[in-house]
């Protein structure tokens, strides 16, 4: 493939975004920032937090990135100016609206403005003329819930392929992610551009701030020595938890060496329960709680999920290094110092 040379890397003061702008100052690239800074929590602790860890990472490679705040739900043009002032030749889309487990089951029409914001940039960087890879984060909730089960594990031609019509992925959430699949595929076969989807399964690790997210979470209560200390679900849930280095590296492999479209999994096929999780994250944190709540009143999402990854190894040569006891040190270490 073409060098990357200049690169937009979208939603880039976000989790994985940032540490995609780390490890793509690491190679040397020419790079620029986007991503959306809601008016109202623009100086909000966790808005500052993201930004002071943008600034961090550049100041670290001695590097100026230019921060382009754009909502990219609605400023298609202002983007197609950024592409072509900065002859941007590839584009990493992490830019998303998410807000884990509960915002996914239970506020649909939010999850709908994914469509917007994919549609936007795909168009922008189709009609710069100057972008010649796009390189798209997906997700396994595009895989079929009833697949989601113990002992399986999901494979790329799985998407759309149970015939259900109502549960064909894991709410519009994961239909939306489908969409932007097919999207990019079609672009690469009726314009020439080179595309290509990672999926990722449960991404967690230092750089995440304390969200919705389940390991998040759970270890901002242990910080915060919750007493009691409550889990989500009934503790008996799995997956397969990804450090973000690793999906990281997938995607940059995955945009450097897929370019019509094909649509990769990045993640463990190896499973962790929940209950096992929060464990682990009290003997690192030192946490000792009296008490452990399991709240089944709260989404505890897919009963079990992992991921086939013979694609990954087969195309980039990829497989994650960090299993979750050494990530989950390495996660609670870095929040210990930036947590508060």
């Amino acid at each position: 493939m073409s060098k990357m040379s200049n690169v937009l890397v979208t939603g880039a003061t976000g989790f994985i975004g940032s540490v995609m702008v780390d490890s793509l100052l690491e190679r040397g690239v020419n790079l620029v920032a986007a991503d959306r800074l809601i008016a109202a929590n623009v100086f909000s602790n966790v808005w500052m937090k993201r930004l002071g860890r943008f600034h961090e990472i550049c100041l670290n490679h001695k590097a100026t990135v230019p921060l382009e705040i754009i909502d990219l739900a609605a400023e298609r043009d202002r983007l197609h100016k950024i592409l072509v002032r900065n002859d941007i030749d590839t584009v990493f889309m992490l830019g998303a609206v998410f807000g884990g487990r509960e915002f996914v089951d239970k506020r649909q029409a939010d999850c709908s403005i994914g469509f917007a914001i994919d549609q936007n940039t795909i168009r922008a960087c189709y009609e710069a003329g100057c972008v010649e890879r796009i390189s798209y984060s997906s997700s396994a909730c595009v895989y079929p819930p009833s697949l989601n089960r113990e002992g399986y594990l999901l494979k790329e031609d799985d998407v759309l392929s149970t015939g259900e019509r109502y549960n064909a992925s894991d709410n519009l959430y994961g239909f939306q992610k489908i969409m932007t699949e097919m999207t990019l595929q079609a672009f690469s076969k009726e314009y020439g551009m080179k595309t290509s989807s990672c999926r990722f399964l449960t991404v967690y690790g230092a750089g995440e701030f304390p969200t919705s997210h389940a390991i998040s979470m759970l270890i901002e209560k242990a910080l915060r020595k919750d007493d009691p200390y409550v889990i989500w679900g009934s503790g008996n849930q799995s997956r397969g938890f990804t450090y973000v280095t690793d999906i990281v590296s997938g995607m940059i492999s995955a945009c450097e060496k897929i370019s019509e479209g094909t649509p990769v999994n990045l993640g463990w096929d190896k499973r962790y329960q929940i209950k096992d999780v929060a464990n682990m994250i009290l003997e690192i944190s030192g946490h000792k709680p009296k008490q452990v709540i399991y709240d089944k009143s709260k989404p505890e999402g897919p009963f079990s999920r992992a991921l086939d990854i013979t694609r990954a190894k087969e195309l980039l040569g990829w497989a994650p290094r960090i299993d979750l006891p050494e990530g989950l040190e390495l996660t609670i270490n870095w929040l210990k110092n930036n947590w508060q």
